[in-house]
């Protein structure tokens, strides 16, 4: 039991340290290409790796198993980034990185009220209280003004529940028992369904030329094999073997490799305020963890 315990938090950290990293590829593609189509060609390349990897078909119990995996792939793949780049039009990027990082308050919400199975440890909360104030201090880093946009900021935490939501989902789905490759290939091809419609809102119209660039062919690779495929199978696998609670508290240690990540790739300092608030997320996060529980 503890092995299995030890593998799924060596998964979610995986997870945690590949997203930590993918704003300088998105930074870098932005030039170059509209968020939207990013979003879509990121998830192709995941798809069709996916599929190269375990071609198998995946053969369903159950047909009602199907509806899961739709839900599934409009929540993790489509809602959640969408929600989550229309948010950023409309807000500062401080106020969507701390909105969307209440994720794991939702999902112990949703997994206590809805599914009756986690409860609601004031070790839990309280370490989820110091993380966030981390996070409210890496993200923020002395800004004088803390500048709020409703709609903005609205959409950044429904893009919160959203994910708390697709945590919840690929717990139940981890119980049909599948190979975690086949349902996150299967979550990617109801997410760029899904995605369609908006791309037809949006514009999609990348450039074939601008694609083929070197620069922008290796983050697109980095972003689809590594941020998508790699990591949406390592997230979904630590879900099954953590829990959707336990492994959302990893999400505040997205801002933490960030800062890492800026000071070594692009030389930004690392000011005392900013490493006040990592030292606070990785505290708050051992804290939540501290007591063994039930994680839904």
């Amino acid at each position: 039991m503890r092995q299995t315990a030890w593998t799924g938090h060596g998964a979610a950290l995986l997870t945690i340290l590949i997203w930590g990293t993918t704003f300088i590829s998105t930074k870098v593609l932005l030039t170059s290409f509209q968020p939207v189509e990013i979003l879509f060609l990121r998830f192709v390349l995941g798809f069709l790796a996916l599929c190269l990897i375990y071609p198998r078909r995946l053969r369903l119990g159950e047909r009602r198993q199907e509806l899961w995996f739709a839900a599934a792939g409009l929540c993790g793949v489509t809602l959640y980034y969408l929600l989550e780049n229309i948010a950023l039009t409309y807000t500062l990027a401080s106020n969507v990185g701390v909105l969307v990082s209440v994720s794991p308050v939702f999902t112990a919400l949703f997994s206590h009220f809805l599914l009756r199975r986690e409860k609601l440890r004031p070790a839990f909360f309280a370490g989820l209280v110091v993380a966030l104030a981390g996070v409210v201090l890496l993200s923020y880093n002395g800004s004088a003004v803390l500048k709020l946009d409703p709609r903005g900021d609205v959409l950044a935490l429904l893009a919160a529940a959203i994910w708390s939501a697709y945590s919840l989902i690929t717990r139940h789905i981890s119980s049909f028992g599948y190979p975690v490759v086949q349902t996150t290939r299967r979550i990617f091809a109801y997410g760029l369904v899904f995605m369609l419609p908006a791309l037809l809102i949006f514009g999609f119209r990348p450039s074939l030329a601008a694609v083929l660039e070197p620069v922008n062919l290796l983050n697109l690779v980095y972003l689809g094999l590594g941020a998508c495929a790699l990591c949406f199978v390592t997230w979904n696998f630590a879900v099954g073997k953590l829990g959707a609670v336990k492994t959302s508290t990893y999400i505040y240690l997205v801002p933490v490799v960030t800062l890492a990540t800026s000071a070594l790739v692009l030389g930004e300092p690392v000011t005392p305020l900013s490493a006040v608030g990592a030292a606070l997320t990785v505290a708050g996060l051992a804290l939540s963890e501290h007591k063994k529980g039930t994680a839904s």
